[in-house]
């Protein structure tokens, strides 16, 4: 009679290696299932948790420690929705304003380093999970996408849709500025987008909204700024607009143009631009632009202009004079 000898179990560190590797796919998190059915006992993990390489984040969902990036928001957010998905089960994705940040759409706050926006399509599936705002809102399976990681959220047209409906004005054309500016959504997507939206509340604000969105704008301060210059009766004339010396070469492309006033005007907001080596170039940019184009004025405005809209509309007027 043969007797079939057992596999060995397979050791401790083999396992726990095993385990790395998957959570290193998943922005560092691991969930219970997982890590048991990759040979992980409760006593392994026991173990890895009072020895401080691992956290858990939620009830049944690990972190761990060593490959969690706390330096980068984008990437700190990613690992706390994975961790929420982990946590909620197979059918949860991300939703609404964390799905946006996720897109990298801007205009939106920066990440409170907390909460993160979760769907949970069936009605009766919501309950309370610390750090998780649940919605049950109803999705079709064609508005939920997959990416790197094996994250799941909504996609860019139905963030938007869902997103646009608790936001004001100024936040949402920032938001369709920005989707269209990177290529997220079309124009040709914007009537789809609005219809799908009807019935819900909010809709009839966004609808007003949108013929505001333009795809140029590459900063929710330029936004902001045409906003203000739409309001106040000055609209630009063209946005991005290039400007060429007298042998045909670029010397700069301008965030706002006023042909009528023979005016340029700059967002200068803080990050890149603000680095010594691009104040160096728009220096240099501007005395060109004041060679070839001596009849036209520049004007400047900053994220603290903002809360000044007279201020705005007045330099550009009498600039423009």
């Amino acid at each position: 009679m043969n007797q079939t000898t057992p596999s060995p179990r397979p050791s401790r560190v083999t396992t726990t290696m095993a385990a790395v590797a998957v959570a290193s796919r998943q922005y560092g998190m691991l969930s219970w299932e997982q890590a048991r059915d990759l040979g992980l006992t409760k006593d392994d993990i026991r173990r890895l948790l009072r020895g401080g390489a691992w956290g858990r984040p939620h009830p049944r969902v690990y972190s761990v420690r060593s490959m969690i990036e706390r330096s980068d928001p984008a990437m700190r957010l990613r690992t706390s929705a994975m961790a929420a998905q982990l946590s909620l089960g197979p059918q949860s994705f991300a939703g609404g304003r964390t799905a946006a940040l996720l897109w990298g759409m801007e205009g939106l706050p920066q990440w409170d380093g907390r909460e993160v926006h979760m769907v949970i399509p069936a009605l009766g599936a919501q309950r309370h999970v610390q750090g998780i705002t649940l919605h049950s809102w109803y999705v079709s399976r064609e508005e939920v996408t997959t990416v790197e990681g094996g994250l799941r959220l909504t996609d860019p047209g139905r963030t938007l849709r869902d997103v646009l409906l608790h936001v004001d004005r100024e936040t949402a054309v920032c938001l369709m500025d920005s989707a269209l500016n990177q290529g997220l959504i079309t124009r040709e997507d914007i009537p789809q987008l609005e219809r799908a939206n009807r019935g819900r509340r909010g809709c009839v604000n966004v609808r007003r909204w949108w013929p505001l969105a333009d795809g140029r704008a590459q900063s929710p301060l330029e936004t902001r700024v045409r906003l203000l210059c739409v309001d106040g009766g000055l609209p630009p004339t063209d946005l991005q607009h290039r400007f060429i010396d007298g042998h045909g070469r670029l010397i700069g492309i301008v965030d706002f143009w006023w042909e009528d006033l023979r005016l340029i005007g700059e967002a200068d907001g803080v990050g890149p631009h603000s680095t010594p080596q691009a104040l160096a170039r728009d220096r240099q940019r501007q005395n060109a632009l004041q060679v070839w184009y001596p009849d036209v004025r520049i004007v400047r405005f900053t994220w603290r202009d903002l809360k000044r809209p007279d201020y705005v509309l007045s330099t550009v007027a009498s600039a423009g004079r």
